[in-house]
Parts: structure tokens; sequence; C-alpha cells
């Protein structure tokens, strides 16, 4: 019931917002003498921020002043290309972003992006807010996840350069070993993982305690909720965005109710510059998408309960998942000092893990002062963090060192077993990944010789 009384409590508020959203105009008009005076600023400033805190907030746009292209989509995930297609864009190296599906939408990664628009032809995964997906479309767990990783690569490659921001660390490891057990020639040549949860039982924090503590039950019980009536999604179990919101303000509470503050009083002294920072920041800040409950339970269950990759317990479709395999990817792992979501150590894991990769092909940066968000955006990131990462892909593009023994890692005899909910049980299917494609072909893109059109156009 908790998500229709949340859309409830948005309606009845709205004649509210419309009032305040008059009031302030008639406060702000050249015209009426309060506009000059502090009192009815301030006036002004109450009812903007009254608006803007019962608001629902859309989608932002990337706005990088580029063209923006589709080129591959599927019900609960499309890829963003940006740039007109041309021979100086396709000269150079490509990179994909993998955007965390984690509540925000891939805007808030616009600075990311923007780092790479001028060194290598960018793409990013755009995942579908899960209330707009009818159920007709089916399940998207972990599996599902990975899939998509793969298909992805396939579509992109060869020669392409995969980032992870935060939580697609894991499927994208997983993606990429699944690959390379099979000796796949499209498998990426680098991967980035940028403050991912690979092995959260180092360095652990306020996040990860709780997913201990709690339990995947208590989740799946407080959490888990139905898309109501009015979205193509209605009837899809779902963990709702505004409650992932609520989690991540309130690891932040105080430093959220400061910057409200002064932004009321940026307001009242007329400081347009500091006013407009905060609605920009916000405005991304307070958009959020549902997830699935599947992918959100298995997450939980396997990454940050069981511990399932670390451990070599981790399984796709049924095959185990061993990080072993990777021997041609190039690895690098980056971490931030103050990172108070992925503790330091986390990420690194994943090169401990890779214990086939030659040491060569494996890079480490831990970025001094940078918390969870620095270490993806702002100054720290453009000035420090992108340059490595770009010596270290332009290093992954050169000849192979040969390859060495294998090193076959003991697994644990103690196998922590999933807990018995549909929520997280997969059928076994072939290792040959099709995701549906409900979508015609794009213009001037032959259908392949299996008969499925393709579906990306660099």
């Amino acid at each position: 019931m908790l998500y229709p009384l949340y859309e409830a409590g948005h309606l009845m508020l709205a004649p509210m917002r419309l009032a305040a959203e008059a009031t302030k105009l008639a406060c702000e008009n050249p015209l009426n003498p309060l506009a000059y005076v502090p009192q009815g600023r301030a006036v002004a400033a109450g009812c903007e921020m009254f608006e803007r805190a019962t608001r629902v907030y859309d989608k932002p746009a990337f706005g990088l002043g580029v063209p923006e292209r589709i080129v591959w989509e599927r019900p609960f995930c499309r890829v963003v290309a940006f740039g007109e297609p041309s021979a100086a864009l396709e000269a150079k190296p490509k990179v994909l972003i993998v955007a965390p599906m984690s509540g925000h939408y891939a805007t808030l990664l616009r600075g990311t992006v923007e780092a790479f628009l001028p060194s290598h032809q960018v793409f990013i995964t755009d995942w579908s807010d899960a209330r707009q997906v009818p159920p007709a479309a089916g399940r998207f767990g972990l599996d599902e996840y990975i899939d998509t990783c793969i298909a992805l690569f396939e579509a992109l490659g060869p020669d392409l350069h995969v980032t992870a921001v935060c939580q697609p660390s894991v499927p994208v490891l997983a993606a990429i070993a699944r690959m390379e057990a099979e000796d796949h020639p499209l498998v990426p040549r680098s991967a980035v993982l940028m403050g991912g949860p690979v092995d959260t039982r180092r360095s652990p924090t306020a996040v990860n305690r709780l997913a201990q503590e709690k339990g995947l039950a208590w989740f799946e019980r407080h959490c888990i909720h139905t898309v109501p009536f009015g979205y193509p999604g209605a009837g899809r179990a779902v963990y709702p965005g505004f409650l992932q919101l609520a989690g991540f303000m309130g690891m932040n509470l105080d430093r959220h109710r400061d910057a409200h503050q002064a932004m009321f009083h940026h307001l009242v002294q007329g400081d347009g510059d500091s006013a407009a920072r905060h609605r920009a920041f916000y405005d991304e800040y307070l958009a959020v998408m549902d997830l699935t409950a599947e992918f959100y339970l298995e997450t939980i269950e396997r990454i940050f309960v069981s511990h399932a990759l670390p451990r070599g317990l981790l399984r796709h479709h049924g095959d185990t998942v061993d990080l072993g395999a990777i021997r041609r990817c190039h690895l690098m792992a980056v971490e931030g000092e103050k990172d108070d979501i992925t503790g330091i150590g986390q990420t690194k894991a994943a090169l401990d893990l890779a214990v086939n990769l030659p040491e060569t092909a494996k890079a480490y940066h831990l970025q001094p002062g940078a918390g969870h968000y620095g270490i993806f955006n702002g100054s720290r990131f453009r000035q420090e963090i992108v340059p490595l990462m770009q010596a270290f892909m332009e290093e992954s593009l050169r000849p192979a060192a040969p390859r060495q023994a294998p090193v076959v890692p003991a697994p644990e005899t103690d196998p922590i077993l999933l807990r018995d909910t549909p929520l997280v049980q997969t059928p076994r299917v072939a290792r040959s990944i099709r995701l549906p494609d409900t979508l015609a072909p794009l213009p001037n893109r032959p259908a392949r010789q299996d008969g499925i059109p393709q579906r990306i156009a660099l």
C-alpha cells in the first residue's frame, strides 16, 4: 500500500504547489513593491523551497551540446551514443560507460561522459525505469543484467573499453569472466571499475553492514512494492525509487539540510549563481527510478550478504563465474579515500581475484580526498583520474604478453545457498545469449545469418 499512498500524497499536494508557484511569481513581479524588500524575497524563497520539496522530478537530459543517438535498445536498457557518425569519430577508441542501476538515471554521469568526449567514441547504458516497463517484458534480475552486458560487448566490439561505475562492477566482471571462459573473440580490451562492491567484506561501510544485519527477508518485506495503476509497469514488483532516495538522503541528512538552508539564504540575498548551482545538482539528485524486485533482491543476497563473487560461488544461469578465467581484458580499479558507500579495498579485490591476468595488465588508483561521487565526477576526476584511465586504455591496445600456466584457486567448501524465494531463482538456459528484440531493424543494417536483426548503429 505504500506506493499508492505515496502517489496519493503527491496528488493531494498539487493544489498547494500551484498556489506556492503563483505566490512566488507575484512576489518576484517587478511591478510588486515586495519584490524589492527582504520580506518579499523571503516569501518567494519559501514558496520555491516548498514547491521543490514536494515535486516529482522528471528524468533529466544530458544536455552536453552534442547529438545523441540510440544505437541499441531492449525493454530494460538502451545505449546512447554521442556525436554525429563521421570518419573522425570512428577513428577514436570506443568506451562504454555502464551506469549504475541503483535509483538514479544515467544522466548522473554527465560529467563522466563529458570528460571522454574529446578522446573517445562514448556510449552509455540508459537503464529503464521499471515502472515504465510492462510486466509482459519479463523479469530482469542479475542474470539478465549480465546477459545485457555480454550482448553490449558483442554489439560494440571489437576493441571496446568498458567503464563500470559503482554497482555494475560485479555484473561487468561476471560478463567478462563468462566471455573469457569461452574464449570469446569480442571480450573487451579493458575494464575500469570505479567504486564497485566486488568484495564488501573489505572495509565494510554502513551500507554493507545494513545488508548483513537485516538479511534478505527484511528487504523483501519492507522494500518491495507493486507499481500502481496509471503506469505501463502496473502490477510489476519493484524497489521504488523514492525509497532509495530516502536512503540516500538519510545517510547525509545534515549535509542536505544545510544545503537547503543555504539555498534559502541565497534566494533571499539575490545570489542567483549559487541558487542555480543548487537547482542543477538537486534536479539531478532528486530524479529517481524504480528497480525490478528480482534485481534488487538478488544483488543484496549475492553481492552484499553471501559475497558470492569473491568466494567463487556466483553463478550465471547455473554456470560458475570464475574471475580466474580473465586473461586478456586489462583491469583497473579506482577507489576514493573518503568513499562512504564502497570501502577501500572492495574494488581492488577484483585485481586479486583475477589470478591469471598478468600483473602488467592490472592497475590501481586510490584518489586522495575523494568520496564516492568524486571518483567519477568533479575536478579531481577530470584532472587526475581521467588521464590515468586514458593511459590505461591506450596501454591495453598493445600486443598481449604470452599466456602463463593457469592458476586454479580452490573453491570454498561451505557455499551459502540462496534463499528459497522465487524472486532469486532463475532457470538454466543455453549459453548463447539473445535478448528479446521487439523493435524493427535499424535502416541500412542487414540481418545476421541467424535471422536476428542487428540493433547496433555506429
